[in-house]
């Protein structure tokens, strides 16, 4: 079972990689960094389990968010057809939207440059989920304002991360 300490070598190897200095975790495993002032990666690396949880802040939903955003997250939730495997939670006292991700970590480690790749592509999932969210909640505005039905539109698309 692979130890924090192995999870430490595993990021000294991305670091090398990226040249990103930050990816240095805590002694509980725990390594957070800000990308272009957007979103903040979270990874956490559960020993007993040997997995790396990544979690990224998406959104705060105001306290009335409607059926809609909650609707259109979990309908892409299903089978992890919009959220490449990924779920999405809720923290409750900020209205805090989160996706999170598991890696593991012998898979990752065996394939830091797709771990890598893996890190980009969530980046552009949240992103597209931000903008969808916030698009969903524009339409509540507008549906509140003019008292009209409006459907979601289909946002078809299928994210896939490969193992």
């Amino acid at each position: 079972m692979p130890t924090i300490d192995d999870y430490k070598n595993f990021l000294a190897i991305i670091r090398k990689q990226t040249g990103l200095e930050m990816l240095v975790p805590d002694d509980d495993g725990l390594l957070t960094f800000r990308v272009d002032d957007q979103f903040t990666i979270n990874l956490q690396f559960i020993e007993n389990s040997a997995k790396i949880l990544c979690f990224v802040e998406v959104a705060t939903l105001p306290s009335d968010t409607g059926v809609a955003v909650y609707r259109d997250l979990l309908a892409g939730s299903l089978f992890g057809k919009d959220t490449a495997g990924g779920y999405f939670a809720l923290e409750e006292e900020s209205n805090t939207l989160i996706y999170n991700y598991m890696f593991d970590f012998n898979t990752a480690a065996a394939d830091p440059e797709n771990f890598v790749e893996t890190l980009e592509n969530i980046l552009q999932l949240v992103e597209i989920w931000a903008g969808r969210i916030n698009g969903n909640l524009d339409d509540e505005a507008s549906d509140k304002q003019d008292d009209d039905v409006k459907a979601l539109s289909a946002q078809p698309s299928t994210f896939v991360f490969r193992p």
